[in-house]
C-alpha cells in the first residue's frame, strides 16, 4: 500500500498568468496576425499604385475609334471596324502582363507566400485595374461625343472616347497575378522540413518506473 503524496511531494506547476502572457496566451498569436494584415495591405497599396501605369499604357496603345458627324448626328467612320473590341483586348493584355510582373516581384520579396500575400495581390490588382480604367478614360478623348463633334465641325473625323465595354477585363490583373504567384510558390517556394524519425527503442525496452514509496 502506497502512502498518499504530501503537498510537499506533489508536482508543482507555475501559476497561469491572468494577462495571457504565458503559454496559450493571445499576445503571441496577435503579433503574427498583425504582421500578416500589414503585409497584405502594403502589397495591395503598392500594386494599386501601378494602376497609373496601366492607364497610361492603355491610353497609348489602345486603338482609336474614328467618328464623323454630318452636322445632325454622329456616326462611326468605319461601321465594320473592331477598334472598340481592340480597346478591351488591349486593356486586358496590359493588365495581364502587369499582373505577371507584380506577382514575380511580390514572390521575390516574400518567398514564403501566405494568405495575406495572395489577398493583397488580388485586391491590389482589382484596384489597379479600376484606377487604370478611369485614368485612361479621363485622359483620353472627350466622352461628350456631341459636344466634341460640334467643336470639330461636320464632315471631319475625330477620335471617339476611350471606353471599356467588357468590364470582365477588370479581373485580368488579379487572376493572372494569383495564378502566377501560385505557380511560383509551388515550383520555387521553400519546402517544409522532413519530419525527424523517432529513435527505435533499445532491445531491452525503456527502463522500468521507480518503485512506489512504501508506507
Amino acid at each position: 500500500m502506497t502512502a498518499p503524496l504530501t503537498p510537499h511531494d506533489q508536482p508543482q506547476f507555475p501559476p497561469y498568468p491572468a494577462d495571457g502572457s504565458g503559454t496559450g496566451g493571445t499576445d503571441g498569436d496577435k503579433e503574427p496576425l498583425r504582421t500578416e494584415i500589414a503585409r497584405g495591405a502594403l502589397i495591395a497599396l503598392l500594386v494599386a499604385v501601378c494602376g497609373v501605369a496601366l492607364g497610361l499604357l492603355w491610353l497609348w496603345l489602345a486603338p482609336r475609334i474614328p467618328m464623323i458627324s454630318d452636322g445632325q448626328a454622329v456616326y462611326l467612320k468605319d461601321t465594320e471596324g473592331e477598334e472598340a473590341i481592340g480597346a478591351d483586348g488591349t486593356f486586358a493584355a496590359i493588365a495581364a502582363v502587369l499582373g505577371l510582373v507584380t506577382a514575380v516581384l511580390v514572390f521575390w520579396r516574400y518567398r514564403r507566400g501566405g494568405v495575406s500575400v495572395v489577398v493583397g495581390l488580388a485586391l491590389g490588382g482589382l484596384l489597379a485595374s479600376v484606377i487604370g480604367w478611369r485614368i485612361g478614360v479621363w485622359l483620353g478623348p472627350p466622352t461628350d461625343i456631341v459636344a466634341h463633334a460640334k467643336a470639330v465641325g461636320p464632315k471631319k473625323v475625330f477620335d471617339g472616347p476611350l471606353e471599356l465595354r467588357a468590364k470582365s477585363a477588370l479581373v485580368a490583373w488579379s487572376a493572372v497575378a494569383m495564378l502566377a504567384h501560385l505557380c511560383l510558390t509551388s515550383a520555387f517556394g521553400p519546402r517544409d522540413p522532413d519530419p525527424v524519425p523517432k529513435a527505435a527503442p533499445g532491445p531491452w525496452g525503456p527502463p522500468p518506473p521507480p518503485p512506489p514509496a512504501s508506507q
